[in-house]
């Protein structure tokens, strides 16, 4: 059946809060215009139409709602957005699913009842205790917002809301590991994404949050140890990152684009209605063209598309002769930038995931094992 996943930011840039760490203000500061405002209905039309254009009469769609912060184009705009697919879509054989990406402080009774309505999954920002977060997710005014995240997850696990939580892996969330985990766990946070966190090109190295090689390894190595002894007792919450290593030793396809072992054409789409093959690559010179002008079949096969995918799509001498390379799969090509002479390096966390696997690998094993057994 065929699918599509369509990424859409509908405040563009805009945000209420000021995170320190923020990888989309640099790269809305690096293009000529840095903010296309609020996403108007005629471009929430043609977006919706080229969507179901591309997939037919049979398939599944995937919108998925990021920012900047998308709670700020309102309510009334995510009503008319379901309501649209929900006119579009009658009478096809089309199943449709919502995800948005939230740091949850717009979030209020109103919008947490009509995300339980439409079976909205989200994702909510929470990089661990107080303590923690607090140092760099801050709001306009600059002042903590950890007390307004955990009002907002509050307000959606009254309504049911299904949500994941998402951690950025700063410096400081790397040396805390057991305190990270442990509050999520305590909260009853039971599906943990962990995203390590990346400098902006140009500046590697140059924050007081910037993550090392050495700082992942550490955290990954401590954050899999809990993890490990949770799920062999019995009490395992979901980790994506380790989700999707067992998924492969079992023989499926991973989830994440990062482990699939190649780039390919993620339709990311700012609110002016311009389309961009991931959401790391939201930049002047690599658009595809706008969804007023094109179609997603032409925009997968633009010059700049199939540009991203040759310079993507490149494995690098040293990873062919890795033992881990069916598990790593080489990894985020935003981790492989800056470019050295046209072509992308090697992963900047490679010696992390390389020391990781060797500590971890026949656990991992143990894992799917048992697993597996599970399903005799």
């Amino acid at each position: 059946m065929a699918s599509i996943t369509v990424l859409i930011k509908p405040s563009s840039s805009s945000c209420n809060m000021r995170c320190k760490y923020c990888f989309y203000h640099e790269i809305a500061e690096n293009r000529a215009i840095n903010n296309y405002g609020i996403m108007n209905k005629d471009t929430v039309d043609i977006l919706i139409q080229r969507t179901f254009e591309y997939i037919g009469e049979n398939g599944i769609v995937n919108f998925a709602f990021q920012g900047g912060e998308p709670t700020l184009c309102g309510i009334e705009y995510f009503k008319y957005f379901v309501k649209k697919v929900d006119e579009i879509r009658k009478g096809k054989n089309i199943n449709v699913n919502y995800t948005l990406q939230t740091n949850g402080l717009l979030i209020d009774d109103d919008f947490a009842q009509f995300f339980s309505e439409n079976n909205f999954l989200l994702g909510v920002s929470i990089d661990g205790p107080s303590i923690i977060h607090d140092k760099y997710r801050v709001d306009c005014k600059m002042q903590p917002t950890h007390s307004k995240v955990m009002r907002a997850v509050r307000i959606l696990e009254r309504y049911n809301v299904e949500f994941n939580v998402l951690c950025v892996v700063t410096k400081d969330v790397a040396h805390h590991p057991k305190e990270v985990y442990s509050f999520f766990k305590d909260n009853n946070f039971r599906y943990i994404q962990y995203i390590p966190h990346i400098d902006e090109l140009g500046n590697e190295q140059g924050n007081p949050f910037s993550l090392t090689t050495e700082d992942y390894e550490s955290f990954l190595k401590y954050t899999f140890d809990f993890w490990y002894k949770d799920f062999m007792s019995g009490s395992g919450i979901s980790i994506r990152y380790f989700d999707n290593i067992v998924d492969i030793l079992l023989g499926f396809n991973p989830e994440m684009c990062s482990m699939q072992g190649h780039c390919s054409i993620n339709m990311t789409i700012e609110s002016n209605g311009n389309v961009y093959p991931c959401d790391f690559y939201v930049l002047d010179q690599y658009l595809l063209g706008n969804i007023k002008e094109n179609s997603f079949w032409e925009m997968q096969n633009s010059v700049n598309g199939r540009k991203f995918l040759k310079q993507s799509n490149v494995l690098k001498e040293v990873c062919y002769h890795c033992e881990f390379l069916s598990l790593c799969r080489t990894g985020c090509r935003r981790h492989k930038e800056p470019m050295e002479n046209g072509q992308l390096k090697r992963n900047c966390f490679c010696e992390a995931y390389k020391n990781f696997f060797k500590y971890s690998v026949h656990r991992f094993r143990l894992i799917a094992d048992t697993v597996r057994n599970s399903y005799n």
